[in-house]
């Protein structure tokens, strides 16, 4: 998890984290955007030639996939899924507006990119807090190790940098502590 979601362990009575870990963890940052998913019935044909698309010219949305396109599912039985990533400014503007405001805002811009997208049968409008690393946490490539008995260990992007690349990276970085400490 994000290591804002962490920091609540460190006045544990265990003292999981120690002071000089919590602010290393405190120094990582991250972006904030909003995700919006439109799900469709069964048959619904989402009428676009590509399956997903990075959007650089709209101050809102920044990224739309046709889930079932871009997964290469095909089902008669289950409807198509369009996913929506707003850009990082607008995510930071809008951090503590209402769901359904946030949405509203959305679909409006969603409207101008797809004008003729079908209305789906339901929407999902998620705040995404802590959506990529902007800093990663200094001088623990990979990993931090929280605590030795028993073994804790703190991984993901957040140490490296927010792609599959940092993921994997920050993995292989666990493993090693893993094979040293067992």
């Amino acid at each position: 998890p994000p290591f804002p979601l962490l920091l609540p362990l460190s006045p544990s009575p265990h003292h999981l984290i120690s002071e000089s870990q919590k602010q290393q963890l405190e120094s990582a940052s991250y972006s904030s955007r909003y995700a919006l998913g439109l799900f469709y019935e069964a048959g619904t044909e989402i009428d676009v030639p590509w399956a997903a698309r990075y959007i650089s010219s709209n101050p809102c949305i920044r990224f739309v996939s046709i889930d079932n396109k871009k997964r290469s599912i095909e089902s008669s039985e289950v409807g198509p899924s369009v996913v929506i990533h707003t850009s990082v400014p607008f995510g930071i503007k809008h951090l503590e507006g209402s769901s359904e405001e946030v949405q509203e805002l959305i679909l409006k811009q969603l409207e101008t990119i797809l004008p003729n997208l079908p209305k789906p049968v339901h929407i999902k409008c998620q705040k995404w807090r802590y959506s990529q690393v902007t800093q990663a946490v200094p001088s623990c490539p990979g990993q931090m190790t929280l605590h030795l008995n028993p073994l804790l260990i703190c991984g993901g992007d957040g140490f490296t940098h927010s792609n599959f690349d940092g993921c994997t990276a920050s993995a292989l970085s666990i493993l090693e502590v893993l094979k040293n400490h067992l």
